[in-house]
């Protein structure tokens, strides 16, 4: 079922979402070469704490994970895509890092990923995340008033192709509100004009994810969450919660 927000639900959202972008500004800052996941996750957990806030991740526990999620965030790093848990890895010059936060505030969630590299970036690297960023910025200019799911879905499909990017094909964003994952599913490729429509109230987390090389993922670690690319080429995740109003799409997980 899709819930539509009144206004006064997307001004709470926004609270929410404020105090996800202090988050992950809070592990981004603490990221460093010789700096452990485990480390990024207790910078944006002490924020979390801070602001009253619950973390939507810890205990999460969907159908394919054989245990409750044990951190605050997702830090996925080079081949990961999504998923990774926070460990006693140390970050490494030029590691590409994925870290995705999400904080339930007042009863309302917000949910945004970014991607940054530590140390000396690859150029590589350094284009996949700007492809990631730009199919981003499509998908929250497609998502106006009057337009449908299928238009947020073919707007980041095109970035993707002119990049020549792979993306995961059963992943991509989802409705949000009193609970992280809501109706309806937001896949990262589509046809224009399919799909449900968009119409004020409507708040979905966008996040393209792509990939330097093909489309094809495994669970790779113990951990049964890790996603890593087949192939092991690298991958960005990019995501923001966004509000559909009838002035335009309002960004909720700005700082």
């Amino acid at each position: 079922m899709v819930e539509i927000k009144t206004d006064a639900a997307l001004e709470a959202m926004r609270e929410a979402g404020r105090v996800v972008a202090r988050a992950l500004a809070a592990a981004r800052d603490a990221a460093g070469i010789g700096v452990s996941l485990r480390e990024l996750d207790e910078a944006a957990r002490a924020v979390l704490t801070e602001a009253g806030a619950r973390s939507p991740f810890l205990g999460y526990q969907p159908s394919f994970a054989p245990t409750p999620f044990p951190a605050v965030v997702c830090v996925s790093v080079n081949d990961a895509v999504v998923h990774g848990i926070p460990g006693d890895y140390r970050l490494r010059d030029g590691d590409l890092v994925s870290v995705d936060c999400g904080a339930e505030l007042d009863g309302w969630t917000g949910d945004a990923a970014v991607s940054f590299i530590v140390g000396t970036p690859r150029p590589a690297d350094l284009e996949l995340v700007k492809a990631t960023g730009e199919a981003l910025d499509a998908g929250i200019a497609a998502a106006t008033a009057g337009n449908r799911i299928g238009d947020i879905s073919h707007a980041i499909g095109a970035v993707a192709e002119a990049a020549r990017c792979g993306m995961p094909r059963d992943f991509g964003g989802h409705g949000i509100g009193r609970r992280m994952h809501e109706d309806p599913h937001v896949p990262n490729r589509g046809r224009p004009g399919r799909g449900f429509p968009l119409r004020h109230g409507l708040v979905l987390a966008i996040e393209p994810m792509l990939m330097a090389g093909g489309s094809d993922l495994y669970h790779a670690d113990a951990d049964g969450w890790t996603l890593r690319t087949t192939d092991g080429s690298r991958a960005a995740h990019i995501e923001h919660t966004v509000a559909i109003t009838d002035e335009g799409p309002r960004v909720l997980t700005l700082p």
